[in-house]
């Protein structure tokens, strides 16, 4: 059982056991002792605690662990002996200056040294190992492209990506090498960057022997497939970061350009205005699906920053919590303005009305023609589900649809009547009610021509119910009926017919009202498909021979001719049997 103490070292708390305190302490007064009569001794000891208490920090699992000698002795390893410290004034005068280690991997930081607004530029310049000067105008023409939408993207990074305070983030930026001439050398300059070389003075030197001496084959091997791995890391954290930061920036832009400020007028907001039953605005929507989006767009790039970056600082948990409730507020919301909006379809109200058709010749064929629109002839208009946006002779936006249906029949009486039934959606019946009554449908009667419109209208603050106008047509029985049509609309009708035969087909033909309800058609062509088998029989006539099937008012005959010979069969008689060889 040891003894534990409780130290501060450069402002961090550890427990640390007696024996482990005690050669801790011993170090630390021996390199006291090697820059004793040092110009900026005091700095150099500092940063040299703040680098052994970053170690202490990084082999820590817990608050609770205590450092053992072992850790000490790891440490004591990593950082060197006091008298690695003590070099003398002219013994590396002559060699090379050397400022990278071949292979070193870069971290990513601010320089806040040479900053011009949060160091983000000077900082990937570095990283990449080009000038900043090109970082920062890539900024600028990306932020010029993008209506602002990095700037939003730089200050994530801001907030995101750590400054380079102590000396070894300074040195993990740079790349550089330390080593023991060039602490001589900012000696002899007066130890202005010696803090920024002590850090890891030895720990590049140690780590390359520990590798050299102990890697084995099968170690190198897994250093290929963990170098591979590591490479397939580095892709999917790029793929990451271009999918978030073009989702945010996309959405960045649509809701300022769109949403809020209406720069940009699309085609899509006047169908929003269409079927927002709700009349939430527009820019609330944007901002929601900005957040309700954006803020896992916002995770995906910063998943792909921490595999790219390993030293990424954390957004912390009070800004993950935030995000996450603002995302959530966004999700409910939304959700909430989605019910409302199929609620407003939830009951169904009807506005009928019915008039009795007089026509100057009532003895004549009745003729119906449709009217269309003019959005239909000039092609204007941009329509979704059948339902466009459209403007009066008067400059005023209306709701034009197609949904009619035009339905035919039997009057109860000698007297032609026309019902028009007016159907829509609402969030309540009585709301449903209005709606359909609000919307516009003519027609008119001339001579004995009844011009049905083939469409409706409503006001746009309306909105999109479901609209619909069924046409119910009663027809006294013996009225004769014909179609005024053009070949590029088919009619949407039902009638009880005598036959199986389309909208589009019905229009071509003449009809009469029967007392049996049906519709006859007075000049349809008969075709053999119209026949019915059992009441007219039926003729072959290819290669396999000939085949005759006469039937009608009780009689039948059948004659078959065929390779076998001739067989004739009757009613009345049973079927005779020919030869072939018989017949000439």
């Amino acid at each position: 059982m040891n003894k534990t103490i409780n130290i501060n070292l450069a402002n961090l708390f550890f427990h640390i056991d007696e024996v482990a305190y005690t050669k801790l302490q011993r170090y630390l007064e021996a390199i006291k002792r090697s820059f004793a009569n040092t110009s900026g001794s005091d700095e150099i000891i500092a940063d040299i605690e703040a680098r052994i208490a970053e170690l202490f920090h990084e082999k820590m699992e817990n608050e609770r662990q205590v450092i053992t000698e072992k850790e000490v002795d790891e440490v004591i390893g990593i950082m060197g002996q006091p008298e690695d410290y003590m070099v003398d004034e002219d013994i590396f005068e002559d060699q090379p200056k050397t400022s990278k280690i071949p292979g070193r991997v870069r971290k990513l930081y601010r320089d806040i040294d040479n900053k011009y607004i949060g160091g983000v530029s000077a900082g990937l310049g570095h990283y990449f190992g080009i000038d900043a000067l090109w970082v920062r105008l890539l900024w600028i023409l990306l932020t010029i492209f993008s209506w602002g939408g990095f700037v939003f993207i730089y200050g994530l990074l801001w907030i995101l990506i750590p400054e380079a305070v102590t000396t070894a983030q300074k040195l993990d930026m740079r790349g550089e090498a330390v080593n023991i001439s060039n602490i001589e050398k900012k000696v002899k300059e007066g130890f202005d960057d010696v803090a920024e070389k002590v850090k890891n003075v030895d720990y590049e030197k140690v780590g390359s022997k520990v590798k050299d001496g102990s890697r084995s084959f099968f170690n190198a091997i897994a250093d290929i497939i963990m170098f591979f791995f590591k490479i397939i890391g580095k892709f999917i954290g790029i793929i990451l970061i271009i999918i978030g930061a073009a989702g945010i920036v996309a959405l960045f832009v649509g809701m300022f350009t769109v949403g809020i400020l209406d720069i940009v007028h699309l085609p899509g907001i006047d169908f929003y205005y269409m079927v927002n039953s709700t009349n939430t605005p527009v820019w609330l929507v944007s901002v929601l699906g900005f957040f309700a989006i954006g803020i896992p767009f916002f995770f995906l790039m910063y998943l792909g920053l921490k595999i790219l970056v390993n030293n990424l600082k954390s957004i912390g948990n009070i800004a993950k919590f935030t995000l996450l409730g603002m995302w959530l507020i966004a999700i409910i919301l939304l959700a909430v303005f989605g019910i409302r909006q199929a609620a407003a379809h939830a009951y169904t109200g009807s506005v009928s009305t019915e008039k009795e058709l007089a026509f100057q010749l009532p003895e004549q064929p009745i003729k119906i023609s449709l009217k269309s629109s003019r959005l239909q002839n000039n092609g204007n208009g941009i329509g979704i589900n059948g339902v466009v946006l459209d403007y009066t002779e008067n400059g005023e936006e209306v709701l034009v649809s197609e949904d009619i249906r035009i339905n035919l029949k039997m009057s109860k009486d000698s007297i032609a009547r026309l019902e028009v039934r007016k159907n829509a959606n609402g969030n309540t019946f009585k709301n449903a009610t209005e709606t359909a009554n609000n919307i516009n449908y003519g027609y008119e009667i001339q001579g004995n021509t009844i011009i049905l419109d083939d469409f409706l209208t409503t006001a746009k603050e309306n909105k999109y119910r479901d609209q619909e106008v069924r046409i119910y047509l009663y027809l006294p029985v013996g009225t004769v009926l014909t179609y005024e049509s053009d070949n590029n609309h088919c009619w949407i009708m039902s009638a009880p017919l005598d036959r199986n035969m389309s909208g589009c087909k019905m229009t071509k033909y003449q009809w009469k009202m029967e007392d049996s309800g049906e519709l006859i058609c007075l000049n349809c062509p008969v075709k053999e498909e119209d026949n019915d088998d059992n009441s007219n029989g039926k003729i072959i006539i290819n290669e396999d021979g000939v085949d005759i099937d006469l039937k009608g008012d009780g009689d039948s005959f059948k004659l078959k001719i065929d390779d076998k010979g001739v067989q004739i069969k009757t009613n009345e008689t049973k079927s005779t049997d020919l030869k072939k060889d018989t017949v000439q």
